[in-house]
């Protein structure tokens, strides 16, 4: 099963990373969809003050131009990720409107 780690930070606002937190407790229902429709088995998000990383298991049918293809033409996901985009901003180094950033593995045991 492929794996990708990437990464994201949340604005610095205590009381926006809370309602970042209560939304990610219950995502909508659509976003859930959309993420295991894309081929995505599995998604882990963790948090330390307000870097976001996440861990994604994937079946062989997931790419990430697929995922786009199929966000962008979900208006439920649209909304989903401009609401989201409220908390989110880019980690130095990412491209322009370009959020979650894709790590690169330097290490395993």
């Amino acid at each position: 099963m492929p794996k990708y780690c990437l990464t994201l930070d949340l604005k610095d606002d205590p009381a926006l990373i809370a309602e970042y937190e209560r939304y990610h407790e219950s995502i909508w229902p659509e976003i859930r969809t959309s993420i295991i429709d894309s081929g995505i088995t599995g998604m882990e998000i963790y948090r330390f003050d307000t870097r976001l990383f996440m861990i994604m298991e994937t079946d062989d049918s997931f790419s990430f131009e697929r995922k786009g293809a199929m966000d962008a033409s979900n208006p439920k996901v649209q909304e989903w990720e401009n609401l989201m985009w409220n908390y989110q901003q880019p980690v130095k180094g990412a491209m322009k409107g370009e959020k979650w950033v894709l790590m690169k593995k330097i290490f395993e045991l």
